[in-house]
Formats: structure tokens, sequence, C-alpha cells
């Protein structure tokens, strides 16, 4: 005998889901007005939808970065989809920071442990393949980072396109502008290291090597070469390393002269910069 389903039972199921009608009501009939038994059928349908689409590519979405209330530590997560339209959708935006909320308050060791944790008692792995079911799209939470700090200042640049979490080696009240700006400059500049110290060392290699090669095709003599490949990559640590880059706002000062003159000693600790689709 079939259990006869109201139009306020397939809302009810909406409301919890987020499915669509016909489907909220093919799910209760199927399981029988169970509320749990349909939430099950819609996550399975969503699960085949999801299946079916990851040859898809999902170089959309939406980079949230965020931090605790004492600003000493802070995550950036990145939620992908198909398409520019999603990840505009507010629906999505609020999926994405209810992620990043989670990350914050739980403090998971890495991203997989971070889709185990749950939302309304449903892990965000099954939030994920729900959402993928609902909206039609490959769903993908692709990354997750942290940074901990005497102050964490967040910045997302471009419509969640870009985030930056930068981590000060000190707090005041005087900080948060000059900390905004630095991840600004993070955000424009692409800086791979904090110094010199912080840059790997097959990069410092490449780096010689290559300035080697371009002092050698100038026909400098090659009693000078170590010499002149040195000045280059001081050149290179000045492009690509935050405290030696020039400052975006002032370019006669460097970043490290800006945080010293703000307060003395003041310097990064710590920086992350997720670009979406990166």
């Amino acid at each position: 005998m079939s259990v006869k389903i109201s139009a306020s039972d397939v809302n009810k199921l909406r409301q919890q889901t987020g499915a669509g009608m016909m489907d909220c009501k093919k799910a209760l009939v199927e399981a029988n007005g169970d509320f749990d038994a349909a939430i099950d059928y819609l996550r399975k349908k969503g699960a085949k939808v999801a299946a079916s689409r990851q040859d898809r590519e999902s170089n959309e979405g939406v980079i949230i970065a965020k931090t605790t209330s004492d600003n000493k530590s802070g995550v950036i997560i990145e939620v992908n989809c198909e398409t520019d339209f999603v990840a505009k959708n507010a629906d999505f935006i609020a999926f994405a920071e209810a992620i990043a909320e989670k990350a914050l308050n739980e403090k998971p060791a890495d991203l997989d442990a971070l889709k185990a944790l749950e939302i309304d008692g449903v892990t965000i792995e099954n939030q994920i393949i729900e959402q993928t079911g609902k909206i039609g799209e490959k769903i993908e939470l692709s990354t997750y980072q942290t940074v901990s700090a005497e102050r964490v200042i967040p910045y997302i640049h471009g419509n969640y396109r870009l985030g930056v979490l930068v981590g000060l080696s000190a707090d005041s009240e005087n900080i948060e502008e000059v900390g905004k700006d630095v991840a600004m400059q993070i955000a424009a500049m692409n800086p791979i290291a904090i110094d010199k110290n912080g840059v790997d060392a097959s990069i410092v290699e490449r780096e010689l090597e290559i300035a080697k090669e371009q002092i050698r095709a100038e026909g400098k003599p090659e009693e000078l070469l170590e010499k002149i490949a040195q000045g280059k990559l001081n050149r290179f640590y000045k492009d690509n390393t935050l405290l030696q880059q020039d400052f975006v706002k002032d370019s006669s000062k460097s970043v490290a002269k800006v945080l010293d003159e703000v307060s003395k000693g003041l310097t990064v600790t710590e920086f992350k910069r997720v670009q979406l689709g990166a």
C-alpha cells in the first residue's frame, strides 16, 4: 500500500535538501514517505550525477579567506564549480562560507579531515555530492590551507577569485592597514617566499645557471661569471621575495622597510595565496 505524499511533505524535503520539487516528490514516493530514506535516495541520485561529471573541468568557483575572532589564525579554502553563473550564486557562496567557518572552528589537520567534518549532521564530502546533484555541475573542495600568527589578516580579491592570508609577527591597533596592504601586495605580485631564506635550493640553482648562460652569451670574461651571476640572483630575490620587493604603494621602499616603520621589528612570518584554478 503506497503512502500518500502531501505537497507540504514535498516542500519540507525540498527545504531540507535544496533539491527540486519533482525530485523530492519522487524520492518520497520511492522511500514510502520516510524522510531519512528519501534524503538517502536524493544523495544517491546526487552521487550518480557526481560520478558522471568527474571528467568535467571545474575551473570556476570561489576562494574564501577568514580569520578567528582573535585574529590569531585563519583559513583559506577553494570550492570549485564548472560555470561562472554558479560561482556567482549567493547560495553557492554561502555554502563555501559555511565550509570555511567549520574549518575555522574545528581546525582539521588537512583537506581530507575537513571533508569528513559534518555540517547539520551531514559530512562536507556528502554535502558536496548533494550540491552536485542539486546544481547539476561538478562541485569540488580543492584547497584548504591555514596560517597562525600573532596577527593574521585575510584578503579576498576580484569577486572571490583570489584569496590571501598573511601572518604578522606582532599585533597592535595600527597593524590592520599595513597588513591589508601587504596582503594586496601578495595578491598582485605573487612572491614565491617571504625572503631569500625561503626560496627552494633547486630554484636558486636554476636561476644561477640561467644567469651564467646569459653572461656567457654576452661574451663576459669567465672570471667574472660568479660575481655577475650573484648580482642577477640578488635581483631575482628583490623581484620575487615578499620582504625584498618594492612596496606597490611606494616603490622607494621595500615591504620590509614599510613594516619596520609601522612597528620596529614587525615582519611577515607566513603567508598563503590561493588563486582560482591555479
